[in-house]
């Protein structure tokens, strides 16, 4: 795992990095090469700090298995080789607490189970079919009133979505970035959890219900990935 990592040539590392359950316990992972030693804390812990080990000087810190229990908060606090203290969001966490609160939250990456499978089945690139795409911010479609956050979660948005793209003959719905940001006004282009959808709406399996509802409908689903947004000369560019 870890030439392939330090190669940027493992995709699928949120396997291995994050909290993940094993039994009724997690064990934590995270990448900190310049720190001088991490700890993980949380709710399981009354929020004392427990101590994790380095795997071969490889800048891989590994908790030992830990009692504790999915929903919990947790965060990482790493200690600098200029001997600061930082409490730190898991880089790799799949999902957050609402802004401005910034802990992570223990969840499973595969506790949903999709029904779709014949949409996954029959999909194609779709070379010799139309392709007709909805975009949206998920935010800002529809909401329930006035106020800033009166939003409607993933569920919700699903039984709004697919009779409205059904009806206009859409054959995919593109979302806007819905990893996890802390400022409503980016519209989710200054992430900062890249593993975790925004907690605005839901929970992660509310939103591949959204999606499973979606396929199970006909429609395909698009999720805007940007990772980086710049300003240059005036004019964003998003990478």
């Amino acid at each position: 795992m870890q030439k392939e990592f330090y190669t940027g040539h493992l995709f699928d590392v949120y396997r291995y990095f994050g909290a993940h359950k094993e039994g009724d316990h997690f064990i934590f992972r995270v990448f900190a090469p310049g720190a001088r030693g991490v700890t993980v804390m949380g709710e399981f812990s009354s929020w004392r700090e427990i101590p994790m080990y380095q795997e071969n000087q490889s800048g891989v810190y590994i908790s030992e298995p830990i009692a504790a229990k999915l929903g919990q908060m947790y965060k990482y606090c790493i200690y600098t080789g200029k001997g600061w203290r930082v409490e730190h969001a898991d880089p790799y966490g799949f999902q957050m607490e609402l802004r401005p609160a910034n802990c992570s939250i223990l969840t499973e990456l595969d506790s949903y189970q999709f029904q779709d499978e014949e949409w996954m089945q029959s999909r194609t690139v779709r070379h010799d079919e139309a392709l007709n795409i909805y975009e949206l911010h998920a935010g800002y479609w529809k909401k329930k009133g006035e106020e800033e956050t009166d939003w409607y979660d993933y569920e919700e948005l699903a039984e709004l979505l697919i009779p409205y793209i059904k009806e206009n003959h859409y054959t995919h719905l593109e979302f806007m970035p819905l990893s996890e940001h802390p400022f409503d006004g980016s519209w989710g282009y200054q992430n900062t959890g890249f593993f975790a959808p925004t907690s605005r709406y839901g929970t992660p399996d509310q939103l591949k219900k959204l999606v499973d509802k979606c396929h199970q409908a006909g429609i395909g689903v698009i999720m805007d990935f940007v990772p980086v947004q710049m300003t240059i000369d005036g004019t964003q560019v998003s990478i």
